[in-house]
């Protein structure tokens, strides 16, 4: 089967790879589509995602959905057929954090296509994944698995609203219009926000903040726009760069919550600290997402206008250049892999 294996920075290779049995407690999920998310691109361009290098090759994704092919011994799940999204992270259950149901900042879980553990836990991006049966959930009807491809990526941005705590009638600041910060606004106008803002440095990634529901979108090079509101309540920063953490500080209200979501670099970022001790600002982290998955996929279910985020499918023998238009965020919102090809 065809496999997308990243073996070093910049070294992306479609590879034939066994086709796996699944063993004790696993499901084998025939792969449709798979995401190209922000931490694959950085699997790829940079050899690691923030503090988690890579240290042996990887099967890249944790986007993914498809059928259910079988079970290994002990398992059962969703029908032999069906149509199955699947939740990329496994937490231990037996950590403090899980104790406490903070089971996004387990310490030890695994999560698909992800170096943060050594062996790293491979990932989606192969025509057969076997995964915990546990994992998968059944697509609600009328949800195609191409828009089902978002879940993922829509549950990250569930979660960091969740993290923001009440956004109903209020006015909210999002940083960064990637498909992570698209999704976010489409989170915050689900959850009943009055306004949303979003800023970005590329005209076409306003365009498909616009297309989520953005109210107004600014360029944020540009501080003469007049789309630039006085100050927020919310401010969820989705960049993954400190020039958007300071803007949020700097427009959020006294008071008001600040959610960093984009991961930003390895080591020091600066930003204006001062004004979170001189205005009590709440500065929290959101980091993946949990129980999220399932609201996501009913919440995909019922708006089809999501479509309008999928830029591009490609097959998986394309990787490469998937992964190219994806980078590219002026020609490209959420780009798919198509393993059916």
């Amino acid at each position: 089967m065809w496999g997308c294996v990243i073996h070093g920075r910049g070294d992306l290779r479609v590879e034939e790879l066994p086709v796996p049995e699944p063993g004790r407690g696993q499901a084998l999920v025939a792969v449709r589509y798979g995401g190209v998310c922000g931490s694959d691109l950085h699997y790829w361009r940079h050899g690691g995602v923030g503090d988690f290098r890579l240290r042996e090759p990887m099967v890249l994704g944790h986007e993914v959905v498809g059928t259910v092919v079988g079970y290994g011994a002990g398992a059962s799940g969703p029908a032999v057929g069906t149509a199955v999204a699947v939740h990329p992270a496994t937490p231990c259950g037996a950590c403090p954090e899980c104790a406490a149901g903070r089971r996004t900042v387990c310490r030890d879980t695994r999560y698909l296509g992800s170096a943060a553990r050594f062996p790293h836990v491979q990932g989606g991006f192969a025509a057969r994944v076997a995964v915990p049966a546990g994992q998968l959930r059944a697509l609600p009807a009328g949800l195609e698995p191409r828009r089902a491809a978002l879940a993922e990526p829509l549950s990250v941005a569930l979660h960091a609203v969740r993290r923001a705590g009440p956004v109903a009638g209020r006015q909210v600041l999002v940083t960064g219009a990637g498909p992570i910060g698209c999704l976010v606004v489409a989170a915050v106008r689900a959850a009943g926000a009055a306004r949303v803002t979003v800023t970005d440095l590329l005209p076409e990634a306003l365009r498909y903040a616009a297309v989520a529901g953005a109210d107004t979108v600014v360029r944020a090079d540009d501080p003469d726009d007049t789309g630039w509101p006085a100050e927020v309540d919310v401010a969820v920063e989705a960049s993954g760069v400190a020039a958007g953490l300071d803007t949020c500080l700097r427009l959020v209200r006294r008071g008001g919550v600040v959610v960093q979501l984009g991961m930003l670099p390895p080591g020091q970022s600066p930003f204006a600290g001062n004004l979170v001790v001189s205005r009590e600002i709440e500065l929290r982290g959101a980091f993946r997402f949990d129980a999220e998955f399932d609201e996501a996929l009913e919440l995909l279910a019922a708006e089809p206008a999501f479509d309008g985020l999928i830029s591009a499918v490609v097959p998986v023998t394309e990787a490469e250049r998937a992964f190219a238009l994806a980078a590219d965020r002026s020609r490209s919102c959420k780009v798919l892999l198509d393993f059916d090809a």
